[in-house]
């Protein structure tokens, strides 16, 4: 078919779609008696029932005429071309109507992961709260072994087992430093640690002296 899938229609529809085709393009003429009705069920492979219901179509919208015992004749060259653009129409409509059924349906199943995910993280967040993990507040100090370095060079989370969570530096928050982010002396660390980690934790920013208070998150 050069017009219409027959995946799109049904099959007869198609058959009259393509004969519709051929008296567009001049293949049958008007006035011309074109193939009868076992002809053309051969043609196509289809039933003559099939045949049958597509030249009926053919004929309801002027395109043909059926006269028993005379064949089927050609009508009307202008009818096949309004026949052929309403089933244009009609195929847009309804490839649009698939591709908004598949969008909600795949918008159904992203909720559904969205839905699993939060329910996922939830489920995390409350298993950390139970970890008992402190926020607490140390100072670098000058002796601290950190200054100059960055976290990652002092393999902070390693040796610590705590997270950093913000920088307070001369009146500017650094929040989520990353991991090149130079410390200096003075430094106010905001870090999320385990309670039995906290000596590991004072040692290496410079002492107990260091220690500026905790509050349990």
């Amino acid at each position: 078919m050069d017009v219409l899938s027959s995946q799109v229609f049904p099959r007869y529809i198609t058959i009259a779609v393509d004969i519709a085709t051929r008296i567009v393009r001049g293949e049958y003429r008007e006035g011309q008696k074109i193939f009868g009705r076992s002809t053309l069920a051969g043609r196509y492979n289809v039933s003559p029932e099939t045949i049958r219901r597509a030249l009926t179509l053919l004929q309801d919208m002027g395109i043909v005429h059926v006269s028993p015992g005379v064949g089927v004749v050609v009508r009307s060259q202008k009818a096949a071309e309004a026949f052929l653009a309403e089933c244009g129409h009609r195929q847009v409509l309804r490839e649009m109507q698939e591709r908004l059924h598949r969008l909600l349906r795949e918008r159904d199943r992203i909720n559904a992961e969205i839905e699993k995910l939060m329910n996922e993280l939830l489920d995390y967040t409350f298993k950390m709260a139970g970890n008992l993990q402190r926020i607490e507040e140390v100072r670098i100090l000058p002796t601290s072994p950190l200054v100059g370095k960055s976290l990652a060079e002092a393999e902070f989370r390693a040796r610590t087992g705590s997270t950093v969570l913000a920088i307070y530096r001369r009146g500017e928050e650094i929040l989520s430093p990353q991991a090149s982010t130079v410390l200096q002396a003075g430094d106010i660390l905001i870090v999320l640690a385990p309670p039995e980690q906290r000596e590991q934790l004072y040692s290496l920013v410079g002492g107990p002296n260091s220690h500026q208070g905790g509050t349990e998150e």
